[in-house]
């Protein structure tokens, strides 16, 4: 689909007409593109539209790079995370002169809160750098929504993890920890992977402002920009780091559990070494063995067999061993 806006400066409007003449059109945005929309934005603005398989492409020269005038940033950013999990996907900004392109495959939410902003009239959108700022503040403000929610699950499962009481279903519990400990750090992963790309993104994005000479207003939000992304990559370091603490106590407590079984096992196989002793003797049948003939031979042989298990589970007890 593809959606043309054009723009008063403080607002947009939307065009039935792929052209770049008219009332200032700004803004193409590519969502899930035929080849014949492709052709249309090409044929008008003289770029040319990244296929689905170029924007996979992790080399940097292949996400950032200028081309007949026109300047290609492609982004990698997990986006929708507010309801089950996030996903992975690239976009690709374009800038030409005045008009922005977005290439897209997907709807993240950023674009509706771009245009919420816009009505709102929290996003100057007079020229097309001053979009692309836009819609990467908007970015960096999602991504900060998604760290927010991963703090606060990690929150919760560090209360689960360290004020777990002793019960039944001890040993599943911890089981589901460790997975939910898994997935929030994998989504930590992506996230610091997104980071990192709209950092890059972004210095590449202000080093061609700079050579185009975009207004000072536009570069200090570009630098704004960077900083918060920059602060929120610390946010993530510090996140991570508390997942792999999380992950390394549930590991041990977990081991700890392991351990426990197996020291019950083994306190057990000591306690019943002497019975086993007194019932080998006893079961030997020699015939010089007077207790066979006692009539009160097999009771002293079990209570020989009890007295000589309860010494070492009373001694076990006394270290705090049981």
């Amino acid at each position: 689909m593809l959606a043309v806006y054009a723009s008063d400066g403080t607002k947009f409007v939307r065009q039935t007409e792929v052209s770049a003449a008219g009332p200032n059109p700004i803004w193409f945005d590519l969502h899930n593109p035929t080849h014949e929309e492709d052709l249309q934005v090409e044929a008008c603005l003289g770029v040319s539209v990244p296929t689905r398989e170029d924007m996979r492409e992790i080399e940097a020269s292949n996400r950032f790079y200028n081309e007949n005038g026109a300047t290609y940033i492609t982004t990698f950013l997990v986006h929708n995370g507010h309801q089950g999990p996030p996903e992975s996907t690239t976009i690709t900004f374009i800038l030409r002169r005045n008009h922005v392109v977005t290439v897209r495959y997907t709807e993240p939410t950023l674009f509706p809160d771009f245009r919420s902003r816009v009505e709102r009239g929290d996003a100057p959108i007079g020229t097309g750098p001053a979009i692309l700022i836009g819609l990467f503040e908007s970015l960096i403000h999602k991504k900060a929504d998604l760290i927010e929610r991963v703090q606060d699950e990690i929150s919760n499962l560090g209360t689960g993890i360290f004020d777990m009481k002793p019960r039944r279903d001890r040993n599943k519990r911890l089981d589901a920890l460790l997975k939910a400990i898994g997935r929030q750090g994998d989504i930590v992963s992506r996230v610091q992977e997104s980071s990192t790309s709209i950092d890059r993104s972004l210095h590449f994005f202000q080093g061609v402002a700079r050579d185009h000479g975009c207004e000072e207003k536009t570069l200090q939000r570009i630098s704004t920009a960077e900083h918060d992304s920059a602060s929120l990559a610390d946010n993530l370091r510090a996140l991570s780091q508390r997942i792999t603490f999380l992950l390394d106590a549930t590991l041990g407590m977990i081991t700890t559990e392991q351990n426990q079984i197996i020291k019950l096992f083994s306190v057990m196989g000591v306690m019943l070494m002497p019975p086993t002793v007194v019932a080998s003797i006893y079961g030997m049948n020699f015939k010089n063995m007077p207790e066979l003939d006692w009539q009160l031979g097999y009771p002293l042989a079990i209570v020989l067999m009890f007295i000589s298990a309860a010494i070492p589970f009373f001694y076990f007890k006394s270290k705090g061993w049981l």
